[in-house]
């Protein structure tokens, strides 16, 4: 089986919408080989700097050996400049990564986001660089359900309170109909005061109150 056709096989659901006092990013915890639900706990979504997150689908491998790569361009630029990277300058590094890569393409699918001085960004990039912001992104099987809830629900003026309500809900949809999404939410709220994980607790309790079951 070649790499293109393994992509194929995998699935995921990822998400990232930008509110007015921050950014939300999300993923869920499944990882599948074809059917097999090969793992519970995978990690989708990583820490790049204390200001800008990426959540990855695709091939494990190439997400994780990405997510080194940029997270140690990020901390070599704050190094070299005494200053923190913005979002879009993060975007086009990440960009160039994946464009410069034709004899060994990575196959994935990437979410990048943050906040920097010019406020939140979230950008959509494909395998062979192209890089695109949006207000809210969806990658991965199980993005079109949760494109569902976010074009239901997105406002221009809301606050990242409402903006995890609303990934819980888009991330609920996706997991109740893609059966390579499950096991989990993974949620962090990135603002001018930095990474801020979104508790299990707090989870449960939003889910509660929204009457996810």
């Amino acid at each position: 089986m070649n790499s293109e056709q393994e992509m194929k096989k995998t699935g995921t659901t990822t998400l990232g919408m930008v509110c007015k006092d921050g950014v939300i990013m999300a993923t869920e915890h499944r990882a599948t080989m074809g059917t097999l639900i090969a793992h519970t706990e995978t990690q989708k979504l990583f820490r790049i700097d204390e200001h800008i997150g990426l959540t990855t689908a695709g091939l494990v491998g190439d997400a994780q050996n990405l997510a080194r790569y940029i997270t140690a361009e990020a901390e070599l630029y704050r190094l070299k400049r005494d200053q923190t990277m913005t979002i879009k300058a993060a975007s086009s590094l990440t960009a160039n990564i994946l464009s410069g890569s034709r004899f060994y393409p990575y196959w994935v699918q990437l979410l990048l986001g943050g906040w920097d001085k010019d406020g939140g960004h979230i950008y959509s990039l494909d395998a062979a660089g192209g890089s695109i912001p949006d207000k809210y992104c969806a990658t991965g099987s199980g993005s079109p359900y949760a494109y569902g809830v976010l074009e239901d629900n997105y406002k221009d003026d809301q606050t990242t309170s409402q903006g995890v309500d609303i990934a819980i809900r888009a991330l609920n949809a996706a997991m109740k109909r893609d059966s390579a999404s499950g096991n989990g939410y993974d949620i962090v709220v990135i603002s001018e005061k930095g990474w801020k994980p979104v508790s299990k607790k707090d989870v449960e309790k939003r889910k509660q109150k929204l009457n996810i079951k």
